[in-house]
């Protein structure tokens, strides 16, 4: 395997013509042409090096890089993926009327309430993976607090109706077996 080149290599392809290259990734080349301006070139192409830059190249990009990372936070983070609510409560107001008329009823934004069960939902799972990869605790011990958690999850099935992806809803005991 030939060396990848840093960017600001400067090539000189059968194709496109001279250009310099701009990025680079494990599988190809960002190459800005004079003639036909920015295209991808594979790494193993055939091409005449005119000046190789000498910098190290990283071959992972960012976006792999990126992409990697956001994968990470959202399995161990308690950061909230975005939940859209269901369009027949966007805006909508719950209240919350006392058997006792002499009291005054309370409302709540329907979306500050989501956001709340929302953010529950995200805070348990994480408490799940916590659990799962926990040093301290034996296996009984890990089974035992997931169950506990799953029965959470199926008290909170009441709340499904405001999710509008019904993949974010709660699942309890019956959705695993």
């Amino acid at each position: 395997m030939k060396k990848v080149l840093g960017i600001g290599s400067r090539i000189n392809h059968t194709e496109f013509g001279k250009g310099v290259v701009t990025n680079v990734d494990s599988r190809m080349y960002w190459v800005t042409f004079i003639d036909n301006g920015l295209e991808t070139v594979p790494l193993d192409s055939d091409f005449e090096v005119i000046e190789a830059a000498e910098d190290e190249v990283d071959t992972v990009s960012f976006y792999e890089v990126e992409k990697s990372l956001r994968s990470i936070l959202k399995k161990w983070s308690d950061t909230s993926e975005i939940v859209p609510i269901a369009d027949k409560y966007k805006g909508g107001t719950m209240v919350l009327k006392p058997k006792d008329s002499s009291l005054s009823d309370k409302e709540i934004p329907i979306d500050t309430f989501f956001h709340k069960i929302v953010m529950l939902r995200d805070r348990l799972r994480v408490m799940e993976q916590k659990i799962n990869s926990s040093k301290v605790l034996d296996d009984q011990e890990k089974v035992d607090l997931q169950q506990y958690i799953t029965r959470c999850y199926g008290s909170l099935t009441t709340f499904n109706v405001l999710f509008k992806n019904n993949s974010q809803q709660f699942k309890g005991d019956s959705s695993k077996k």
